[in-house]
């Protein structure tokens, strides 16, 4: 059976003092005695008394709460991201609501509306795989509650962002492989209308362009998830046009891509080196294990949230919006360790 919560009145009641007084002792307020403070923390503690959060933010229509939006808990990444986040918000007082867009547009728009009725003082967001519409995000804005994006960015909107410098880590790895000898390289893309999604494409270009090797389209083609990196191995292997490596966009991709490989009977990295993206926890103990770009989520989610924290507090208020950029760094495992290095 369910009890009625204490309230400030309830305490009041039971030391025979005024509500505002209870208030003020249990907010260590200078003009209360010790001994009644005492008294008030004492009786509290006695009563089970827990503060009304939702209450205290509807009177200052604001809570001591930040909103998290997120695409997936499951993915490593993200769960390191969340991490960060809720160490740093922790130590400044703040609590954490976490919402998951399962990387589906709808849902993310009912992520956003939940919040904003909880009344967060501020949101993180990373938007989700089907994201083109931003009018949910630009009502954030609107209704003057604090955004941060990490590592999803949505770039026609202007507000303090946290990312990689995905181009620059997509070339790095495609330039390893061709430093393994590899030069039939193919690229399992993340989905285009995402600028992290394209970003790791350009780099990958951009690496065979210095090389003086040309891309070839049956080898660079959207395959963001498990299946469909397995379905297109398969598919290429079927046409008779097998590339000697593989760069993913993701390491669940990459993961996908080694079991086709291994599963049609081919060398991981003799007949094809495999290289992934985000350095999760299956990377390293993967047979054999993945090369892969470790991302740093826990120092994206710490960042992010100094970034959401400074502009609740209106600390350099004024101040443009700002990205900061993480370098992501190749970790060279097994997978794409042909040649010495």
């Amino acid at each position: 059976m369910k009890t009625t919560p204490v309230t400030l009145k309830d305490i009041a009641r039971y030391l025979n003092l005024s509500p505002s007084s209870v208030s003020r002792a249990l907010k260590d307020h200078p003009e209360i005695s010790l001994k009644t403070k005492m008294q008030v923390m004492e009786v509290a503690s006695k009563l089970n008394y827990r503060p009304n959060v939702v209450a205290r933010g509807l009177k200052k229509r604001q809570t001591d709460t930040i909103g998290v939006i997120i695409p997936e808990i499951v993915h490593y990444f993200f769960s390191q991201v969340i991490s960060g986040i809720e160490e740093v918000a922790y130590n400044e007082g703040y609590t954490v609501m976490i919402c998951q867009s399962n990387e589906k547009y709808d849902r993310e728009i009912n992520n956003v509306h939940t919040l904003l009725a909880h009344q967060v003082a501020g949101i993180l967001v990373s938007v989700s795989k089907e994201t083109s519409g931003f009018e949910h995000l630009q009502e954030i804005k609107k209704e003057g509650i604090p955004l941060v994006f990490f590592d999803r960015a949505v770039p026609e909107l202007i507000v303090d962002q946290v990312i990689n410098n995905n181009r620059e880590a997509a070339c790095q790895a495609t330039r390893h492989l061709l430093e393994q000898g590899c030069v039939r390289i193919a690229h399992f893309a993340g989905p285009q209308n995402l600028m992290i999604g394209r970003e790791r494409k350009e780099g990958y270009l951009q690496a065979l362009s210095d090389a003086g090797i040309p891309a070839e389209t049956a080898w660079c083609t959207v395959a963001d998830s498990f299946e469909k990196a397995y379905e297109e191995v398969v598919h290429l292997h079927r046409s008779g046009n097998i590339p000697d490596a593989v760069f993913c966009s993701n390491d669940l991709t990459a993961l996908g891509a080694m079991k086709a490989l291994r599963n049609l009977g081919l060398r991981i990295p003799g007949d094809v080196a495999v290289v992934g993206f985000s350095n999760g926890i299956f990377s390293e103990i993967s047979d054999p294990s993945l090369s892969t770009v470790d991302q740093h989520g826990y120092e994206m989610g710490a960042l992010a949230t100094r970034m959401l924290l400074n502009r609740i507090r209106q600390e350099g208020e004024g101040a443009p919006p700002s990205t900061k950029i993480i370098a992501g760094d190749l970790i060279i495992r097994d997978t794409s360790r042909i040649r010495p290095v």
